[in-house]
């Protein structure tokens, strides 16, 4: 089901849930739909080939959000020595606001946390301050800025969140899970 004919029957939507899997190469022109509807410098296939090309040496996570068989989001880690990045979250317009963003960020969240890592960081828009209010929710803080960062004209808040290797840090992982219930 499109998601045109999903907006126009809502109830139809119902039978259909989200559901996260592992990102693939069909997967990228549907990613790429998404990615030049919501960012001025989108990245190509190329790079989306290549990073599943590192997903699949280990040095990489990538996932998709799907609708059905229709792909409605993606996300992405790149892993360092002890900590672990998330390269990207991203949600298309019309599904957005429906929890899909907060749904990825707990997957990657986990998988950082599964392959022990110590910390997870990212860069997000000084503008978007929704995204950054999610962040904070799983326990993000600011640690500083990239100037001109985004298409060499906006700033970059970084966010950081540390001993994701904590019980502390399990449990609030579990509690956003089980609010998302």
């Amino acid at each position: 089901m499109s998601i045109v004919s999903r907006l126009l029957n809502p109830s139809a939507e119902a039978s259909e849930s989200f559901e996260i899997v592992p990102m693939r190469r069909r997967h990228v022109k549907s990613i790429l739909t998404i990615e030049e509807r919501i960012h001025p410098k989108p990245w190509t296939a190329g790079v989306f080939n290549s990073e599943i090309d590192l997903a699949r040496r280990g040095e990489r996570h990538y996932v998709v959000g799907t609708l059905g068989s229709e792909v409605v989001a993606y996300g992405g880690l790149m892993f360092a020595v002890d900590e672990a990045h998330v390269t990207n979250i991203a949600v298309a317009p019309e599904v957005q606001r429906r929890g899909f963003a907060r749904r990825m960020l707990l997957r990657l969240a986990n998988v950082a946390v599964e392959r022990g890592f110590t910390a997870l960081t990212l860069e997000v828009r000084v503008s978007n301050t929704a995204a950054q209010a999610m962040y904070r929710q799983f326990g993000f803080a600011p640690a500083g800025i990239r100037q001109r960062y985004y298409e060499n004209t906006e700033d970059a808040l970084v966010m950081w969140v540390h001993d994701i290797d904590s019980p502390e840090y399990r449990a609030r992982l579990n509690a956003i899970a089980e609010d998302d219930r």
